[in-house]
């Protein structure tokens, strides 16, 4: 009996967790990321550091297409390059002015990103999580929809 009991109970915990999707952590705000905010959805995932210029301009950009994407599940998500934490994530963040979400948690080895050796660097993820475009470089808001446009097409 004792057996059949512990048996259930494992099952149980087991599909109980398989339920909770991956952890991402928490946002420069310290607010937690729920993982419906990117399992099964479309997003875009930028790379910044606040000593990279190229960044900081993009920025305003990142935040027009965080704002023109709204209500389309499709959202832009930021990722500190130096990995700062905390306080720290939050004033780089207030400091270059990011409306967006910064994942505190770097998801790379999720998605299997390689780790870029130059910045600003831009991922699109499918709603497979599968990466479909590298962009290197500073993005417009422009061209990154007319890229998810063309990538949604062909899925």
């Amino acid at each position: 009996m004792t057996r059949r009991l512990t048996a259930a109970v494992a099952l149980f915990a087991t599909l109980l967790l398989g339920g909770c999707g991956y952890d991402y952590g928490t946002d420069q705000l310290g607010q937690k990321v729920a993982s419906e905010r990117l399992d099964g959805q479309w997003f875009v995932l930028n790379y910044w550091a606040e000593w990279c210029a190229p960044c900081r301009t993009e920025i305003p950009e990142l935040n027009a297409l965080a704002e023109q994407l709204k209500g389309q599940k499709i959202d832009v998500f930021g990722v500190n390059f130096d990995n700062v934490q905390g306080e720290e994530l939050k004033a780089a963040s207030n400091k270059l002015g990011i409306a967006f979400t910064v994942l505190a948690q770097d998801p790379a080895e999720r998605f299997e990103l390689p780790r870029s050796e130059a910045l600003p660097v831009t991922y699109i993820i499918d709603n497979q999580g599968k990466v479909r475009e590298q962009l290197m470089g500073e993005q417009t808001a422009a061209e990154v929809i007319a890229k998810l446009a063309a990538l949604q097409a062909k899925n």
